[in-house]
C-alpha cells in the first residue's frame, strides 16, 4: 500500500502522518507513506522529525500546482491524502491569488495525475466554512455551498472540482469538512496557537469585534482519525462532515485561554472585527458517525490543556515560526 500525503508537513497532515506511520491505524500498518509539500511558511520538517527515520517514509519537496513533478510522484499510489492548501482566512482577505492558485488549480492537478495514475482512493480534506454562516442548527453534508471568504470560496471550488472528476471520470473522491481543528503543531497565526503563545510572552490577544463568534472545536487527532475511517471506507463520491461536538464563542474560548495560563481580561485587546466575518458554524457529523462509525474521543478540556502545555513547553517550535 502507497499513501501519498500532501501538505504532509503542515499542522493536520503532519498529525495524520505521525498517526499512520505511528501505528495508530491498523489497517495500513504496512503503508509506505510519501509526504509531498512545498515547505510554504505554514509547513516545516520539524512536524515529521519523529517519523523522519521510518523506512516506510519519503519526503518529497514540491508544488501541487506543478503537474510534472505532481504526476512523478503520483505514479505507482493506492491512495491519496489531500491536505496541501492556503487556509488563513486574514492572508486570503489580504490577497486571494494564492488561495485560488493553490486550492483551485493545485487540486485540479492532482486529481487529473490521480486519474491518470488508477488510484483507488482520494480523499480531499476540506473545511465547514465553505457552508458559509449558520444562525442555528447544523449543516448537513447536503447543504448548498455559501462561502463568504476568499479563503473558503477557493475551497468550495475544490471541493466542487473533486465531486466533477468523481461524476465524470469515476475517480474514487471523497470529500471531508471538518471543523475548527487545534492541537500541536499549529502555525501560531491561527486563533488558539497565537493566544496562547503572545499570553506566555505578556503580550495582549487580540479578540475580533464582540467576541461572540461561534465554533466548533475539533482536536486535531480526532479530526485524522475521521479522515482515516473515510480512507478506509467512505463510499465513493460521498462528503463526509467531522466535527468536534464543543462549540463555544471566541470570546468564552479566549477566557478559558487566560485561565490556562494564569492571565486576566487586562490581557485582552479588542479589535476591529474581521471583514465577512462568518458569525457561527456548526456540522451536522451523524452521517459520518452512522455509516462509519465515528465520534472525538478526546475531551475538549483535556484535548485544550495538552495543547497549552506543547506550547509552554516547546517554545523552541514555535518562537522560530512566529518570528521568521
Amino acid at each position: 500500500m502507497k499513501v501519498l500525503v500532501t501538505g504532509g508537513a503542515g499542522f493536520i497532515g503532519s498529525n495524520y502522518v505521525r498517526s499512520l506511520l505511528g501505528g495508530r491505524y491498523p489497517a495500513f500498518a504496512d503503508a509506505d507513506v510519501t509526504v509531498f509539500d512545498l515547505l510554504t511558511y505554514a509547513g516545516t520538517l520539524t512536524n515529521l522529525v519523529e517519523v523522519a527515520d521510518s523506512p516506510r517514509y519519503r519526503f518529497v519537496q514540491g508544488d501541487i500546482r506543478d503537474a510534472a513533478a505532481v504526476a512523478e510522484v503520483m505514479a505507482g499510489t493506492d491512495v491519496v491524502v489531500h491536505f496541501a492548501a492556503e487556509s488563513h482566512v486574514d492572508r486570503s482577505i489580504t490577497g486571494a491569488g494564492d488561495f485560488v492558485s493553490t486550492n483551485v488549480v493545485g487540486t485540479q492537478v492532482l486529481l487529473q495525475a490521480a486519474l491518470d495514475a488508477g488510484v483507488a482512493r482520494f480523499v480531499h480534506v476540506s473545511t465547514d466554512e465553505v457552508y458559509g454562516s449558520i444562525e442555528e442548527g447544523s449543516w448537513p453534508e447536503t447543504h448548498p455551498l455559501e462561502p463568504n471568504s476568499p479563503y473558503s470560496a477557493s475551497k468550495a471550488g475544490s471541493d466542487l472540482l473533486a465531486r466533477a472528476y468523481h461524476r465524470t471520470h469515476g475517480l474514487p473522491v471523497c470529500i471531508t469538512r471538518c471543523s475548527n481543528n487545534y492541537g500541536p503543531h499549529q502555525f501560531p497565526e491561527k486563533v488558539i496557537p497565537l493566544f496562547v503563545s503572545n499570553l506566555l510572552d505578556g503580550r495582549k490577544v487580540p479578540l475580533y469585534g464582540d467576541g461572540g463568534n461561534v465554533r466548533d472545536w475539533l482536536h486535531v487527532d480526532d479530526h485524522c482519525r475521521g479522515i482515516q475511517l473515510v480512507v478506509e471506507k467512505g463510499r465513493d463520491g460521498e462528503v463526509y462532515n467531522i466535527g468536534g461536538g464543543t462549540e463555544m464563542s471566541n470570546r468564552e474560548l479566549t477566557h478559558l485561554l487566560l485561565d490556562a495560563v494564569g492571565a486576566d481580561e487586562s490581557m485582552i485587546e479588542p479589535v476591529a472585527d474581521r471583514l465577512g466575518h462568518d458569525r457561527r458554524y456548526s456540522v451536522d457529523w451523524s452521517k459520518i458517525a452512522d455509516e462509519l462509525g465515528y465520534a472525538p474521543q478526546v475531551p475538549f478540556a483535556q484535548g485544550l490543556a495538552g495543547t497549552v502545555a506543547f506550547y509552554r513547553d516547546r517554545r523552541d517550535w514555535w518562537e522560530p515560526l512566529k518570528n521568521g
